[in-house]
Protein backbone atom coordinates (compact mmCIF):
# COMPACT_ATOMS: atom_id res chain seq x y z
CA UNK A 1 0.00 0.00 0.00
CA UNK A 2 1.61 3.41 -0.84
CA UNK A 3 -1.35 5.64 0.01
CA UNK A 4 -0.66 6.92 3.49
CA UNK A 5 -4.53 7.20 4.06
CA UNK A 6 -5.44 4.06 2.62
CA UNK A 7 -2.89 2.30 4.70
CA UNK A 8 -3.35 3.99 7.98
CA UNK A 9 -7.83 3.42 7.41
CA UNK A 10 -6.55 -0.65 6.60
CA UNK A 11 -4.24 -0.45 10.12
CA UNK A 12 -7.41 1.13 12.16
CA UNK A 13 -9.76 -1.27 10.13
CA UNK A 14 -7.75 -4.41 11.51
CA UNK A 15 -7.08 -2.63 15.10
CA UNK A 16 -10.64 -2.32 15.68
CA UNK A 17 -11.92 -5.90 15.33
CA UNK A 18 -10.81 -5.51 19.07
CA UNK A 19 -7.96 -8.26 18.89
CA UNK A 20 -4.32 -8.33 19.69
CA UNK A 21 -2.17 -8.67 17.24
CA UNK A 22 1.92 -9.16 17.05
CA UNK A 23 3.71 -6.62 14.93
CA UNK A 24 4.54 -9.54 12.57
CA UNK A 25 1.29 -10.18 11.64
CA UNK A 26 -0.12 -6.97 11.13
CA UNK A 27 3.17 -5.56 8.87
CA UNK A 28 2.45 -9.23 6.98
CA UNK A 29 -1.29 -8.57 6.98
CA UNK A 30 -0.87 -4.29 5.54
CA UNK A 31 2.19 -5.90 3.76
CA UNK A 32 4.45 -2.77 4.90
CA UNK A 33 7.72 -3.35 6.93
CA UNK A 34 7.77 -3.35 10.53
CA UNK A 35 9.56 0.73 10.71
CA UNK A 36 6.57 1.69 8.64
CA UNK A 37 4.40 -0.02 10.46
CA UNK A 38 5.86 1.65 14.06
CA UNK A 39 5.13 5.00 12.39
CA UNK A 40 1.91 4.01 11.63
CA UNK A 41 1.01 3.00 15.37
CA UNK A 42 2.11 6.53 15.97
CA UNK A 43 -0.01 8.45 13.69
CA UNK A 44 -2.73 6.67 14.76
CA UNK A 45 -2.01 7.88 18.12
CA UNK A 46 -1.64 11.24 16.83
CA UNK A 47 -4.99 11.14 15.79
CA UNK A 48 -6.10 10.42 19.42
CA UNK A 49 -6.44 6.29 18.80
CA UNK A 50 -5.44 4.59 22.16
CA UNK A 51 -3.63 1.61 20.18
CA UNK A 52 -1.62 0.10 23.50
CA UNK A 53 1.58 -2.15 23.03
CA UNK A 54 2.47 -4.99 24.82
CA UNK A 55 6.31 -5.52 24.22
CA UNK A 56 8.74 -8.71 24.73
CA UNK A 57 7.85 -12.48 23.86
CA UNK A 58 4.05 -12.12 22.93
CA UNK A 59 3.84 -8.40 22.46
CA UNK A 60 0.99 -7.22 20.68
CA UNK A 61 -1.10 -4.28 19.63
CA UNK A 62 -4.29 -3.53 20.57
CA UNK A 63 -6.85 -0.65 20.75
CA UNK A 64 -8.27 0.02 24.21
CA UNK A 65 -11.38 -1.29 24.62
CA UNK A 66 -14.11 0.97 25.84
CA UNK A 67 -13.17 4.05 23.91
CA UNK A 68 -15.69 6.02 21.98
CA UNK A 69 -14.04 6.82 18.15
CA UNK A 70 -15.91 7.36 15.05
CA UNK A 71 -16.98 4.57 13.03
CA UNK A 72 -15.65 3.70 9.65
CA UNK A 73 -17.63 2.65 6.37
CA UNK A 74 -17.83 -0.34 5.01
CA UNK A 75 -15.72 -0.95 2.11
CA UNK A 76 -17.19 -3.55 -0.67
CA UNK A 77 -15.10 -6.40 0.88
CA UNK A 78 -16.09 -5.73 4.81
CA UNK A 79 -19.68 -5.48 3.84
CA UNK A 80 -19.51 -9.04 1.83
CA UNK A 81 -18.11 -10.60 4.99
CA UNK A 82 -19.84 -8.91 7.02
CA UNK A 83 -23.10 -10.69 5.30
CA UNK A 84 -21.20 -14.09 4.86
CA UNK A 85 -20.50 -13.59 8.55
CA UNK A 86 -23.88 -13.20 9.52
CA UNK A 87 -25.09 -16.07 7.21
CA UNK A 88 -22.75 -18.27 9.00
CA UNK A 89 -23.69 -17.22 12.39
CA UNK A 90 -27.50 -17.59 11.94
CA UNK A 91 -27.27 -20.87 10.38
CA UNK A 92 -25.11 -22.49 13.72
CA UNK A 93 -27.82 -22.50 16.66
CA UNK A 94 -31.60 -23.36 17.71
CA UNK A 95 -32.72 -19.47 16.88
CA UNK A 96 -34.03 -19.24 20.82
CA UNK A 97 -35.84 -16.22 21.46
CA UNK A 98 -32.93 -13.64 22.67
CA UNK A 99 -29.87 -15.81 21.18
CA UNK A 100 -26.83 -14.83 18.91
CA UNK A 101 -27.88 -16.78 16.09
CA UNK A 102 -31.33 -15.19 16.54
CA UNK A 103 -30.27 -11.99 16.49
CA UNK A 104 -27.84 -12.71 13.40
CA UNK A 105 -31.06 -13.79 11.64
CA UNK A 106 -32.93 -10.50 11.93
CA UNK A 107 -29.89 -8.99 10.63
CA UNK A 108 -29.20 -10.84 8.09
CA UNK A 109 -32.33 -10.12 6.61
CA UNK A 110 -31.78 -5.97 7.07
CA UNK A 111 -28.10 -5.54 6.96
CA UNK A 112 -28.34 -3.85 3.24
CA UNK A 113 -30.54 -1.12 4.79
CA UNK A 114 -26.87 0.44 6.46
CA UNK A 115 -24.93 0.30 3.37
CA UNK A 116 -24.29 2.59 0.61
CA UNK A 117 -26.37 2.85 -2.08
CA UNK A 118 -23.75 1.10 -4.65
CA UNK A 119 -23.72 -2.13 -2.58
CA UNK A 120 -27.12 -2.46 -1.56
CA UNK A 121 -27.74 -4.25 -5.47
CA UNK A 122 -24.33 -6.67 -4.67
CA UNK A 123 -25.66 -7.69 -1.22
CA UNK A 124 -29.22 -8.41 -2.52
CA UNK A 125 -27.99 -10.61 -5.29
CA UNK A 126 -25.53 -12.46 -3.03
CA UNK A 127 -28.41 -12.91 -0.32
CA UNK A 128 -30.50 -15.05 -3.27
CA UNK A 129 -27.66 -16.87 -4.36
CA UNK A 130 -26.47 -17.99 -0.84
CA UNK A 131 -27.16 -21.11 0.96
CA UNK A 132 -25.77 -22.10 4.32
CA UNK A 133 -25.94 -25.62 6.27
CA UNK A 134 -27.60 -25.85 9.40
CA UNK A 135 -24.68 -26.39 12.28
CA UNK A 136 -26.09 -27.68 15.63
CA UNK A 137 -24.73 -25.52 18.76
CA UNK A 138 -26.60 -24.76 21.94
CA UNK A 139 -27.97 -21.13 21.94
CA UNK A 140 -26.22 -18.79 23.50
CA UNK A 141 -27.97 -15.26 25.08
CA UNK A 142 -27.01 -11.93 23.56
CA UNK A 143 -28.25 -10.41 26.91
CA UNK A 144 -25.87 -12.49 28.74
CA UNK A 145 -22.62 -12.16 26.71
CA UNK A 146 -22.88 -8.26 26.79
CA UNK A 147 -23.56 -8.72 30.95
CA UNK A 148 -20.29 -10.63 31.00
CA UNK A 149 -18.70 -7.83 28.36
CA UNK A 150 -19.58 -5.09 30.61
CA UNK A 151 -18.44 -6.84 34.04
CA UNK A 152 -14.88 -7.65 32.72
CA UNK A 153 -14.47 -4.05 31.34
CA UNK A 154 -15.52 -2.90 34.54
CA UNK A 155 -13.53 -5.21 36.52
CA UNK A 156 -17.11 -6.80 39.01
CA UNK A 157 -17.99 -10.01 40.16
CA UNK A 158 -20.70 -11.86 38.83
CA UNK A 159 -22.82 -13.97 40.32
CA UNK A 160 -24.50 -17.04 38.58
CA UNK A 161 -26.36 -20.13 38.56
CA UNK A 162 -24.70 -22.91 36.51
CA UNK A 163 -25.46 -26.23 35.19
CA UNK A 164 -22.57 -28.59 34.74
CA UNK A 165 -22.74 -31.28 31.84
CA UNK A 166 -24.32 -34.22 34.28
CA UNK A 167 -27.22 -31.69 34.88
CA UNK A 168 -25.84 -30.75 38.45
CA UNK A 169 -26.65 -27.43 39.29
CA UNK A 170 -24.53 -25.11 41.85
CA UNK A 171 -24.49 -21.26 42.33
CA UNK A 172 -20.96 -19.69 41.44
CA UNK A 173 -19.99 -16.10 42.56
CA UNK A 174 -16.67 -15.46 40.08
CA UNK A 175 -13.80 -12.78 38.61
CA UNK A 176 -14.86 -12.83 35.06
CA UNK A 177 -11.98 -12.06 32.59
CA UNK A 178 -12.80 -13.35 29.04
CA UNK A 179 -15.07 -14.76 26.85
CA UNK A 180 -14.32 -17.68 24.31
CA UNK A 181 -15.63 -18.36 21.21
CA UNK A 182 -14.41 -21.98 19.89
CA UNK A 183 -15.93 -24.81 18.03
CA UNK A 184 -19.11 -23.27 18.23
CA UNK A 185 -19.24 -22.91 21.93
CA UNK A 186 -19.05 -19.37 23.86
CA UNK A 187 -17.08 -20.04 27.49
CA UNK A 188 -16.05 -17.58 30.38
CA UNK A 189 -12.63 -18.03 31.96
CA UNK A 190 -13.13 -16.54 35.57
CA UNK A 191 -11.43 -17.14 39.02
CA UNK A 192 -14.00 -18.69 41.10
CA UNK A 193 -13.86 -17.06 44.46
CA UNK A 194 -15.06 -20.18 46.47
CA UNK A 195 -12.85 -22.76 44.80
CA UNK A 196 -9.63 -20.20 44.99
CA UNK A 197 -8.59 -21.33 40.79
CA UNK A 198 -9.64 -20.80 37.45
CA UNK A 199 -12.22 -22.27 36.13
CA UNK A 200 -14.59 -22.65 32.40
CA UNK A 201 -17.68 -22.30 32.23
CA UNK A 202 -20.14 -22.80 29.07
CA UNK A 203 -22.31 -19.39 28.85
CA UNK A 204 -25.06 -21.61 28.02
CA UNK A 205 -24.93 -23.06 31.02
CA UNK A 206 -25.23 -20.09 32.41
CA UNK A 207 -28.38 -18.38 34.15
CA UNK A 208 -30.18 -16.14 36.62
CA UNK A 209 -26.57 -14.13 35.84
CA UNK A 210 -26.37 -10.90 38.12
CA UNK A 211 -23.49 -8.04 38.41
CA UNK A 212 -22.38 -7.39 41.86
CA UNK A 213 -21.16 -3.72 42.94
CA UNK A 214 -18.10 -5.47 44.06
CA UNK A 215 -15.16 -5.08 41.76
CA UNK A 216 -11.60 -7.17 41.69
CA UNK A 217 -8.03 -6.67 40.93
CA UNK A 218 -7.20 -8.47 37.52
CA UNK A 219 -5.52 -11.87 37.68
CA UNK A 220 -2.63 -12.53 35.09
CA UNK A 221 -4.10 -15.36 32.97
CA UNK A 222 -3.39 -18.68 33.57
CA UNK A 223 -1.82 -19.10 30.59
CA UNK A 224 -0.70 -17.34 27.46
CA UNK A 225 -4.33 -16.21 26.00
CA UNK A 226 -7.88 -17.18 27.49
CA UNK A 227 -8.00 -19.79 24.36
CA UNK A 228 -4.91 -21.80 25.45
CA UNK A 229 -6.29 -22.59 28.24
CA UNK A 230 -9.14 -23.81 26.92
CA UNK A 231 -7.37 -26.21 24.97
CA UNK A 232 -4.96 -27.24 27.67
CA UNK A 233 -8.40 -28.52 29.67
CA UNK A 234 -9.21 -30.37 26.12
CA UNK A 235 -5.77 -31.96 25.80
CA UNK A 236 -5.35 -32.56 29.42
CA UNK A 237 -5.76 -36.66 28.82
CA UNK A 238 -4.58 -36.76 25.03
CA UNK A 239 -1.64 -37.47 23.64
CA UNK A 240 0.89 -35.57 21.39
CA UNK A 241 0.69 -37.29 17.56
CA UNK A 242 3.40 -36.68 14.99
CA UNK A 243 3.07 -38.41 11.89
CA UNK A 244 4.16 -38.02 7.93
CA UNK A 245 1.46 -38.10 5.38
CA UNK A 246 2.46 -38.98 2.00
CA UNK A 247 0.18 -36.32 0.35
CA UNK A 248 0.28 -32.68 -0.11
CA UNK A 249 -1.06 -30.29 2.77
CA UNK A 250 -4.41 -29.20 1.25
CA UNK A 251 -5.76 -32.95 1.22
CA UNK A 252 -4.36 -33.37 4.32
CA UNK A 253 -6.15 -30.21 5.58
CA UNK A 254 -9.22 -31.19 4.39
CA UNK A 255 -8.84 -34.76 5.95
CA UNK A 256 -8.53 -33.06 9.66
CA UNK A 257 -10.47 -30.63 8.69
CA UNK A 258 -12.71 -30.97 12.57
CA UNK A 259 -9.32 -31.54 14.34
CA UNK A 260 -7.38 -28.47 15.67
CA UNK A 261 -3.94 -29.95 14.12
CA UNK A 262 -0.70 -28.02 12.82
CA UNK A 263 0.28 -29.08 9.40
CA UNK A 264 2.97 -27.91 7.37
CA UNK A 265 4.29 -29.18 4.27
CA UNK A 266 7.93 -30.79 3.81
CA UNK A 267 7.58 -30.87 0.36
CA UNK A 268 4.59 -30.82 -2.54
CA UNK A 269 3.80 -34.57 -2.10
CA UNK A 270 4.37 -34.75 1.82
CA UNK A 271 2.99 -33.13 4.60
CA UNK A 272 4.30 -33.19 8.61
CA UNK A 273 1.38 -33.28 11.13
CA UNK A 274 1.09 -32.71 14.73
CA UNK A 275 -2.12 -33.00 17.03
CA UNK A 276 -3.39 -34.00 20.37
CA UNK A 277 -6.01 -37.36 20.34
CA UNK A 278 -6.74 -39.87 22.71
CA UNK A 279 -7.43 -42.43 20.24
CA UNK A 280 -5.57 -44.22 17.41
CA UNK A 281 -8.52 -45.44 15.79
CA UNK A 282 -10.05 -41.84 14.92
CA UNK A 283 -6.45 -41.45 13.28
CA UNK A 284 -7.18 -44.22 11.01
CA UNK A 285 -10.89 -43.59 10.25
CA UNK A 286 -9.89 -39.92 9.11
CA UNK A 287 -6.34 -40.90 7.26
CA UNK A 288 -8.31 -43.71 5.24
CA UNK A 289 -9.93 -41.64 3.18
CA UNK A 290 -6.99 -39.89 2.23
CA UNK A 291 -5.49 -43.14 0.31
CA UNK A 292 -2.13 -42.50 1.04
CA UNK A 293 1.15 -43.93 3.08
CA UNK A 294 2.01 -42.12 6.40
CA UNK A 295 4.37 -42.60 9.33
CA UNK A 296 3.56 -42.38 12.91
CA UNK A 297 6.53 -40.56 14.40
CA UNK A 298 5.32 -40.52 18.13
CA UNK A 299 3.53 -41.82 20.02
CA UNK A 300 4.83 -45.44 19.92
CA UNK A 301 2.06 -47.32 21.16
CA UNK A 302 -0.47 -45.64 18.98
CA UNK A 303 2.35 -46.85 15.95
CA UNK A 304 1.90 -50.19 17.76
CA UNK A 305 -1.54 -50.35 17.47
CA UNK A 306 -2.00 -49.51 13.96
CA UNK A 307 0.29 -52.22 12.61
CA UNK A 308 -1.32 -54.96 14.89
CA UNK A 309 -5.13 -53.22 12.70
CA UNK A 310 -2.77 -53.24 9.51
CA UNK A 311 -1.64 -57.27 10.41
CA UNK A 312 -5.47 -57.78 10.80
CA UNK A 313 -6.47 -56.66 8.03
CA UNK A 314 -4.08 -58.37 6.02
CA UNK A 315 -5.64 -61.91 7.69
CA UNK A 316 -8.71 -60.45 6.45
CA UNK A 317 -10.88 -62.93 4.44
Amino acid sequence: MTDVTQRILALLSTLQTGRAFSGDELATRLDVSPRTLRRDIDRLRDYGYPVSTRPGPGGHYRLTAGTAMPPLVLDDDEAIATLLGLATLAATGSAAAGSVDEAATRAYGKADQYLPKRLRHRVTQLRASLETSAAFAPSTNTDDLGTLANAIQHRQIVTFDYSDKDGSASSRRVEPHRQIHHHLRWSLLAWDTHKGDWRLFRIDRIAHLHTSTMTFTPRPLPAETALDYLRQGFNKHRERVVLTVDAPLPAVADALKYQEAEVSPLDDRRTKVVLMLDTWEWLLLNLAFLDADFTIHEPSDFRAACQVFGARLLDCK
